[in-house]
């Protein structure tokens, strides 16, 4: 099924993991309601790592209400416990329908031989994501390393065909100004981008509260979104971490998103 998007480089998302405590049904129900485009389905809750059964469900469900699926939100990690996990994973996501798949790395290597091993198991699971017809991007993430920017393109550097995530970083709060520079370093390989307001406390808030930051940061991670749009890929900016996980504010959020990506 073809679903309406917003004009311009991202689509209207939601990561179903903004409502843990919902069903299936109804994450797609109350995204179908409020104008969301596509889903990152995660999988934690939604859609379980291996449950062939449970992705099937959740495309179905999003295709019924006219969604689109932007994402598998995996927590597969770049270690030791990759080639045991990767094709369930690839496997779920397939049976999602998703274009790509979430991936995370482990904490920062301490030396050389362990950003090694990040680099050949990040390559080995972008190779066989190719085969099953799905893409890989990485979270962008607080503990791991790929905590900030310079992690980030060091490994997309190194790693042809890999894409990235990206948030703001509560875990190391920077400028608007910084984040707009660390957007552009991404150059043309970014995927999706997780839309909130935190404060420094961790306190959420309204998306409306940053709006000058938001306004700035889309317009810096539009162009960094050419090659995933190139290759077929449908990027994101996805809701996420609403106020008090309130189902009753995504209208509100969604509103507000969808007036700064129509500019």
């Amino acid at each position: 099924m073809s679903v309406s998007v917003a004009s311009g480089p991202f689509a209207v998302g939601l990561c179903s993991v903004t409502f843990r405590s919902l069903a299936p049904s109804e994450v797609v129900e109350l995204a179908a309601a409020v104008g969301v485009e596509v889903l990152e389905w995660g999988g934690d809750v939604h859609v379980p790592e291996g449950d062939v059964a449970a992705a099937h469900a959740a495309a179905a469900m999003s295709a019924d209400a006219g969604l689109g699926v932007a994402a598998y939100g995996s927590y597969l990690f770049l270690d030791e416990h990759l080639d045991r996990r990767l094709g369930p994973v690839l496997e779920t996501a397939t049976a999602l329908g998703a274009p790509a798949t979430r991936v995370w790395c482990p904490h920062r290597p301490e030396d050389g031989d362990g950003w090694s091993a990040l680099v050949d198991a990040a390559g080995r699971a972008v190779a066989a994501a190719d085969t099953a017809g799905v893409s890989v991007y990485l979270e962008f993430h607080g503990g791991t390393a790929t905590d900030e920017v310079d992690g980030v393109r060091r490994l997309l550097d190194e790693v042809p065909g890999l894409y990235a995530g990206w948030q703001p970083p509560y875990w190391a709060p920077r400028s608007t100004d910084d984040e707009v520079a660390d957007l552009a370093r991404l150059g043309d390989r970014l995927l999706h981008v997780d839309v909130y307001a935190w404060t420094p406390e961790h306190e959420r808030l309204p998306l409306e509260a940053e709006g000058d930051a938001w306004s700035a940061r889309l317009a810096a991670a539009g162009p960094c979104t050419a090659a995933a749009r190139a290759a077929g890929l449908a990027p994101a900016a996805l809701v996420e971490f609403v106020p008090d996980d309130d189902p009753a504010v995504l209208a509100r959020e969604v509103g507000t998103l969808r007036r700064w990506l129509s500019r």
